[in-house]
């Protein structure tokens, strides 16, 4: 069930990517990266297994945001991409205020959802400020590795720019979230083991982007 699911989110959650391009240009994209980043920060506490690998949900949809940063790097430039950042580090600090301020009003009689936002939100600000500065770090070398690649290639190669980019990317942004998020949760041996499946994981969606990067490539976008 699960894999079926995986399937079914790479092509729906890249289609859209490429729609919200599509319909809305580089505006789209910005806030594709501002609502991709506040839910995966929610997605990411819940624990699934795919293919026999235990990792964290969300993968996925934070993969769009590595397709995104490298739809603006190669249409719109570096500062495109690294505006498109700041705009995910600021949806996530949003996230941290809005929803602490939320499980701090006192509930009523009547209130039946208290305990469950609580529950998620009080679990979201280590989870939220590992992923924001993961995401900072990450995505910057993104754009970096793919804009430094393109420079040595003269532009041709996109496919190689593109997953060498992203697999290197990905691999620091495992690596420190997991150290970040969960160091003192769980111990070290599940830690090392999370790492290991979620990169799995995040090298299957690497390939699986690629043709979604040269669809955009051929759409000419509502500027």
């Amino acid at each position: 069930m699960n894999e079926a699911l995986f399937f079914a989110t790479v092509i729906v959650y890249f289609s859209m990517l490429l729609a919200a391009y599509k319909i809305f240009g580089k505006t789209g994209i910005f806030v594709w990266t501002a609502v991709s980043g506040i839910l995966c920060n929610l997605e990411v506490i819940k624990m699934v297994d795919i293919f026999g690998m235990n990792v964290t949900l969300g993968n996925v949809l934070y993969s769009t945001t590595f397709l995104a940063t490298d739809i603006l790097t190669e249409k719109y430039g570096k500062q495109a991409a690294k505006e498109a950042v700041w705009i995910g580090f600021f949806a996530s600090a949003a996230l941290i205020i809005i929803t602490q301020f939320a499980v701090a009003f006192q509930p009523n009689s009547l209130d039946s959802a208290h305990e469950s936002l609580r529950q998620i939100f009080l679990t979201t600000p280590r989870i939220v400020m590992a992923s924001t500065v993961t995401y900072l770090v990450s995505q910057n070398f993104d754009i970096f590795v793919f804009s430094a690649i393109r420079r040595a290639t003269g532009g041709k190669l996109l496919w190689l720019r593109n997953n060498v980019a992203t697999l290197a990317a990905q691999l620091v942004d495992t690596a420190v979230f997991t150290l970040l998020a969960f160091f003192g949760a769980i111990s070290h041996s599940a830690a090392l083991n999370l790492i290991l499946t979620s990169y799995a994981l995040k090298i299957a969606l690497s390939l699986l982007d690629t043709p979604f990067l040269y669809l955009a490539m051929k759409i000419r976008p509502r500027e």
